[in-house]
């Protein structure tokens, strides 16, 4: 087995774990309202809900009825299901089973149809050229070690003028060490220079191998590849105030992380 595929391996068994415990990323989101989803694609929802803080900037919604959108690396029945209730034909590719079920369940619950290809985001030789208006990728790129590789697959699905969407943890912060709390902050222990770390659950669950991406790479690679950078925005995730979050807890460290998206043409 290549280093590649140990890495895959890895992490698709610490995802399928992830969904037997039921971890939030791996809920499909069954509670939607379609007339909330469109005033927040047209930006008329101050303040954004908490649920959809993450599906942002709201803008790569707009329009997306009838279009062809693939959700990269984004499985469990949360994107899809906001695209899918704003009618645009929907295709989800991820590395689990069980996520891909998450997408199943969103879509038989609002009644609409979703194509769900279970697949490495790394190997998009499944899908057809120029195929897709809208690329849509959460937070997945600290899974595979080489961003550009992602981009070039992604550019090929893509049509003239179609979107990529994508985002990151910053890089400073990729590694931050949750149980250091010490009162005032978190700790990052782990030198800029270290792009790859073995991630140990505090609960006995699967290892998983997660990488830090450098801001030379993600900028500069994308340009390589053709595509023209249109925006850039910080997740809203990490303005919010956590009056409630416990220290050490994944909502606690968003107030002190942060993280971004990228949308890019392709022209």
């Amino acid at each position: 087995m290549s280093e590649q595929d140990q890495i895959a391996a890895m992490n698709e068994r610490h995802w399928e774990w992830a969904v037997k415990k039921g971890a939030g990323c791996t809920i499909p989101w069954l509670d939607l309202d379609p007339a909330l989803l469109r005033e927040y694609a047209n930006g008329e929802m101050p303040p954004v809900p908490e649920r959809l803080a993450g599906i942002y900037p709201s803008n790569v919604l707009t329009g997306v009825q009838g279009k062809d959108v693939l959700c990269l690396a984004s499985g469990g029945g949360q994107q899809s299901g906001v695209f899918g209730l704003l009618e645009a034909r929907v295709t989800v590719l991820d590395l689990t089973e069980g996520q891909l079920e998450g997408d199943r369940a969103a879509a038989a619950h609002y009644g609409y149809e979703v194509t769900t290809i279970r697949g490495d985001m790394r190997d998009l030789s499944c899908l057809a050229d120029e195929s897709f208006d809208l690329v849509y990728q959460g937070n997945s790129m600290a899974w595979v070690p080489d961003v550009g590789q992602i981009y070039v697959g992604v550019v090929r699905i893509l049509r003239t003028g179609g979107l990529y969407r994508v985002d990151f943890t910053n890089p400073a912060t990729e590694f931050v060490d949750y149980n250091s709390w010490d009162g005032e902050g978190y700790r990052i222990t782990v030198p800029y220079a270290e792009t790859a770390r073995i991630e140990r659950p505090d609960d006995d669950g699967p290892d998983s191998m997660q990488f830090r991406h450098h801001m030379g790479d993600i900028f500069n690679e994308l340009i390589a590849v053709g595509l023209s950078i249109q925006q850039l925005q910080d997740s809203p995730h990490y303005f919010q105030h956590r009056a409630e979050a416990r220290p050490g807890s994944w909502d606690h460290s968003l107030m002190y992380l942060g993280g971004f998206a990228i949308v890019a043409r392709k022209e």
